[in-house]
């Protein structure tokens, strides 16, 4: 089936050449583990892109990612706030607790995937204080979220204002932060560390990479223990260069905004198609739709394949290599249903 044709996820788009290219041009001998020169160049490169100073672990998964930020922002016997469709909670195979030593997921609901800080604050309220309640450390939210939708700087800053009047720390879960910011057209700044975000997993596997996702940490005194806890887990790859190498290529010319941009645009026709049927706005490349089984059915004898996200609604997701014209042929499959 051609890959134009597939919707399934972001995960599924090719490597970018760029990327290729640069993981080639660091088939050189070079330091191991994380001592070579293109590792030891994050944290300055991400540091001019976030307009302050920062510390950037690599690793190669998202998950390896969220969970090594929250375990350096919760300790075993404390709870991290989240909502219940986020990532960590249903698609990471209990790799927060893993990784936290028994740290709880306090789970929480909210419209789109989003929270607010009244949702938050009535969810601590409910806790309660004594000794027999877990204590919540941290806040993850999902930027964009697991439906679609855009957290805004200003949402951002309501929840970091939440948080340190709580004592809570803030994480976010960024495998679409580029979709985000080339929604908004902000800075990344506006949208993490001025906001109150402590630590941000940023992906780039989705996003062009081949797997390389970056864990940015705003308190750069905590990378330490970031990097232990990475060697700890089995994440610290022996020729880290071929990753480095591929954040570097992502970031060179605004690559990982254009190709963003580019899946933000390939999601625009079929929210137009699907029209009535949309269940959530669409702010990036993420379409849910209402399907019936008979037009699922029907749309995946043509050719075109998605998930069904859950009983009579469909996830549609685009990725960077694909463009408007490339999802017509859908777009006309489903306006015609």
């Amino acid at each position: 089936m051609p890959a134009i044709m597939l919707f399934f996820s972001d995960n599924m788009a090719p490597v970018h050449p760029a990327v290729l290219a640069a993981m080639s041009g660091a088939n050189a001998p070079d330091m191991p583990y994380d001592g070579d020169a293109l590792s030891q160049a994050l944290d300055a490169r991400f540091s001019a892109l976030f307009e302050t100073e920062v510390a950037v672990i690599w690793t190669t998964t998202g998950t390896s990612a969220n969970a090594l930020a929250l375990a350096l922002l919760c300790p075993p016997y404390g709870g991290i706030l989240t909502h219940a469709a986020a990532h960590i909670v249903l698609d990471e195979c209990g790799a927060v607790e893993h990784a936290t030593g028994g740290a709880r997921l306090l789970t929480c609901a909210g419209e789109g995937g989003k929270l607010s800080p009244d949702i938050v604050r009535d969810r601590i309220a409910r806790l309660g204080t004594g000794v027999h309640h877990t204590r919540p450390f941290a806040l993850s939210i999902t930027n964009v979220t697991e439906y679609g939708l855009v957290y805004r700087p200003d949402d951002v800053a309501a929840l970091g204002d939440l948080c340190r009047a709580q004592g809570l720390a803030l994480h976010v879960d960024g495998a679409r932060f580029a979709n985000a910011i080339a929604r908004l057209g902000c800075s990344p700044a506006d949208l993490t560390w001025r906001a109150g975000v402590d630590a941000l997993s940023l992906g780039f596997t989705k996003n062009g990479a081949m797997n390389a996702e970056a864990l940015v940490l705003f308190d750069p005194a905590r990378a330490d223990e970031a990097r232990r806890r990475r060697k700890r887990a089995g994440h610290l790859l022996s020729k880290g260069r071929f990753v480095a190498a591929q954040l570097h290529a992502m970031l060179e010319g605004d690559l990982w905004l254009a190709n963003a941009r580019a899946a933000n645009a390939a999601a625009e026709p079929l929210a137009g198609a699907a029209g009535a049927r949309l269940l959530h706005p669409v702010e990036a490349n993420e379409v849910f739709l209402r399907l019936s089984p008979a037009e699922a059915a029907a749309l995946r004898a043509q050719g075109f394949g998605f998930h069904d996200a859950e009983p009579g609604t469909a996830r549609l997701v685009t990725g960077w290599h694909q463009s408007a014209a490339d999802v017509m042929p859908f777009a006309a499959a489903i306006a015609a249903l």
